[in-house]
C-alpha cells in the first residue's frame, strides 16, 4: 500500500467549493497518514494535464457538486484509464439529478414524495407558472422547492402558501435551469451510509439522525456546516424492524441507480413508518459536520479507516473497468 499514489481532487469552481475543499483536506491528510503518496489537485482547467502528467495509481474524488458528482470529472478519469472511488458515469448521472432520481425510484416502487418538475423554459416559453395553484392544491401546503442538480440544501426553499410558489421558483431556477417542486413529508432526517468493501460486499453503516435546532425548519446548509447547529445520533433509535426497512430502501436505492463503492441515501421517515428516499449522493461530505463520517465512527471505523476503505473501492471499480466500461 505505501507505495500506492493518490491525486485528491478537490475545490473546483461549483457552489460548494468550499465543503469540497474540507473534505479534500481532510482526506489528503487521512491518506497520508495511511502511507499513500498523495498529490492534491485544486481543480480547474489544468486537470487532464495534470493527470497525464502524475499518472496517479487511483483518483480520490472529493469534488462535489456540478463538474464532481455528476458523470463529468469520472468520464474524463475513464478516457486517462485512472481508476476512482465511487460511482461511474451513468449512475453519477443519474443520481445528480433529483428529477430523474425521482422518475427511477418511482419506477422501481420506492417511495419517495410526489412531485412535479420544470425547466425554465416551461416558465419562459410554455406558461408554466399558471400551473402552480393546481400543484399547490394536488400535492398539498407547504411545498418544497429544489434545484434540480444541487447540494448541500443549496436552493432548497419553503413554500408555505401558493402565492409563496414564483418566488420559491425564481430562487431555485437561480442554482439550476431545472427545479422539483415536492411534497413536504413530515418526519425524521435520517441518512444512511453504504460502502463496498473487499470480500464484504455492500456493507450499510449504522444509519444517523439528524435534527436541527429549533431555529432551523429543516437540515439546510448552515446547519450541516456549522458546527452545534444541529444534533446527531448515530445510531439512529430505531426498533429493528423499522431499521430493516430503512436499510432494504437504501440499498435498494443504490443498487437501481447503478451506483458503485459508497454512498449516502438520505430519507424522511414518516410517522406510519414509510421511509421516504429524497436523494442519493454518490460523493457524500467528509468534514468534521457531515454525515458518513459519523457512521463510521457508530460502525468502529477511524475517519483514516473509512478513507482507506473507500480508496480500495477504486482498486475495485479499476479491475471492473479493465473488464469493460463501467455503468
Amino acid at each position: 500500500m505505501g507505495e500506492e499514489h493518490v491525486a485528491v481532487l478537490y475545490g473546483g469552481r461549483s457552489l460548494e467549493r468550499d465543503v469540497s475543499l474540507l473534505t479534500g483536506q481532510r482526506v489528503s491528510r487521512a491518506l497520508q497518514s495511511g502511507g499513500y503518496r498523495v498529490s492534491e489537485i485544486d481543480v480547474d482547467e489544468s486537470l487532464v494535464r495534470r493527470l497525464a502528467e502524475l499518472r496517479p495509481d487511483v483518483a480520490f474524488i472529493a469534488l462535489h457538486g456540478k463538474g464532481g458528482e455528476d458523470g463529468t470529472v469520472q468520464e474524463l478519469l475513464e478516457i486517462l484509464d485512472i481508476p476512482y472511488i465511487g460511482s461511474g458515469v451513468r449512475a453519477s448521472i443519474q443520481a445528480m439529478d433529483k428529477v430523474l432520481t425521482k422518475h427511477i425510484l418511482e419506477a422501481e416502487g420506492i417511495p419517495t414524495p410526489p412531485f412535479h418538475a420544470f425547466s425554465d423554459a416551461a416558465f419562459r416559453e410554455l406558461g408554466a407558472k399558471d400551473t402552480l395553484e393546481i400543484i399547490a392544491r394536488e400535492l398539498g401546503l407547504p411545498i418544497v422547492v429544489k434545484p434540480a442538480a444541487q447540494g448541500s440544501a443549496l436552493g432548497i426553499n419553503f413554500a408555505a402558501e401558493a402565492r409563496d410558489l414564483p418566488r420559491a421558483m425564481v430562487s431555485a431556477l437561480s442554482f439550476d435551469r431545472k427545479v422539483l417542486l415536492e411534497k413536504h413529508v413530515v418526519g425524521r432526517e435520517l441518512a444512511i451510509s453504504l460502502l463496498e468493501r473487499p470480500g464484504e460486499g455492500l456493507q450499510i453503516l449504522p444509519v444517523v439522525e439528524a435534527t436541527p435546532k429549533s431555529h432551523y425548519a429543516f437540515y439546510d446548509f448552515e446547519s450541516r456546516y456549522t458546527p452545534g447547529e444541529t444534533d446527531f445520533t448515530a445510531p439512529a433509535d430505531l426498533d429493528a424492524e423499522t431499521a430493516s426497512r430503512v436499510e432494504d430502501v437504501a440499498r435498494r436505492t443504490f443498487e437501481v441507480l447503478g451506483c458503485e463503492g459508497f454512498g449516502r441515501v438520505d430519507v424522511i421517515l414518516d410517522e406510519e413508518g414509510t421511509p421516504w428516499v429524497l436523494e442519493l449522493n454518490t460523493i457524500p461530505g467528509l468534514t468534521e459536520t457531515s454525515l458518513m463520517p459519523l457512521a463510521a465512527e457508530a460502525a468502529g471505523l477511524s475517519f483514516e479507516e473509512l478513507v482507506e476503505a473507500v480508496t480500495r473501492t477504486a482498486f475495485l471499480a479499476g479491475a471492473r473497468h479493465r473488464h469493460g466500461r463501467r455503468a
